[in-house]
């Protein structure tokens, strides 16, 4: 583990340096990762990004789409770059199983990797680890590298603030959640400063919805939404013909779990989907409900106390029927 007075020299020369972050990014792992590639250019860096998947199309506006390199569109090149790179960041995931076909490649390469997470329990595998879980976001911990670390406020400039705002205001839905800190105010205030244009980053996100994805949202809510009253939790069972009926692409269920949650009176919240290979779940809750424990204990996830991951290989209405039969056990949240 390289300390902080280590990792100030590492990065004082230029570097041949790969941004990986998880497998379909979303807001924070996409602007972090872009926050950062500009910050590193500015210094002088070799600068690459490299994604194992595409992301929503709502972030497809963001400084530096351009840049971005995909794994399994250009294999050749970006293997060619792992070969050579001498840091590979590690943003937005604490173990290497989140970044999917990539996760080989990172653990065979021969680069210093250099973790900068909020999630819990990470895996040993960085020489570097940036991390903290009380942090609302990745792109929070890039601010605090950049201005903290390397004291170096001055290059934040707007394309930086735009991409770390849109890391911070979707992994704490729009600041509302209980992770956005006075800190967290404060960074913001800083992007602000530095030429983040706040009513155009939240136009882009929450008001590019197409046409397809509304009609996708209304036949959901009206066709796959359950309410368990009694344990003050609703959810959504989402089929491949549903997903096939609306041609739904990634991103078009971002956030559809929160519907579920919005409900008066609901505490615990969940999304489970069909993707064919892996019924994939999502949970979200309110106060203490411990997301992160049901999703590491009965569906290989993790994740945050008020918001979760996991995947299963049963079929949907097995995993969902098992979802409900715990739910007993954490009756002592829910009721």
């Amino acid at each position: 583990m390289l300390t902080g007075e280590e990792y100030l020299v590492e990065l004082s020369r230029p570097k041949k340096i790969i941004i990986t972050t998880h497998h379909k990014p979303d807001g924070d792992a996409l602007g972090s990762s872009l926050g950062l590639y500009y910050w590193l250019k500015k210094k002088g860096h070799d600068v690459h990004i490299v994604l194992s998947s595409d992301f929503p199309t709502f972030l497809d506006w963001m400084p530096g789409r351009e840049e971005l390199i995909f794994y399994t569109e250009d294999t050749a090149y970006a293997q060619s770059l792992f070969d050579t790179a001498e840091i590979i960041f590690c943003l937005d995931y604490s173990a290497l199983s989140r970044t999917n076909i990539l996760e080989p490649v990172i653990r065979e390469a021969k680069g210093q990797k250099w973790m900068i997470d909020h999630h819990l329990d990470p895996e040993d595998f960085a020489a570097v680890c940036y991390w903290d879980s009380n942090a609302a976001a990745t792109a929070q911990l890039v601010y605090k590298f950049i201005v903290e670390e390397f004291q170096d406020k001055a290059h934040i400039d707007e394309q930086i603030a735009t991409c770390l705002y849109t890391g911070i205001m979707t992994d704490t839905g729009s600041f509302r959640f209980k992770s956005t800190t006075s800190e967290v105010h404060l960074i913001i205030a800083g992007l602000l400063e530095a030429g983040a244009r706040n009513w155009e980053i939240h136009e882009q996100i929450y008001n590019s919805s197409t046409e397809n994805r509304l009609k996708f949202l209304g036949y959901a809510l009206l066709n796959c939404l359950e309410v368990i009253p009694e344990y003050h939790t609703a959810l959504f069972s989402l089929s491949k013909d549903d997903l096939a009926k609306f041609n739904v692409t990634t991103g078009d269920t971002e956030g559809l779990v929160n519907y579920a949650l919005s409900i008066k009176g609901i505490r615990l919240a969940g999304l489970f989907v069909d993707r064919t290979e892996l019924i994939k779940l999502s949970l979200r809750s309110i106060g203490e409900i411990p997301c992160n424990a049901i999703c590491k204990k009965h569906f290989n996830g993790g994740g945050h106390l008020n918001a979760a991951g996991g995947n299963s290989t049963e079929e949907l209405g097995e995993v969902v029927s098992r979802f409900k039969s715990i739910l007993p056990e954490y009756k002592e949240y829910l009721t």
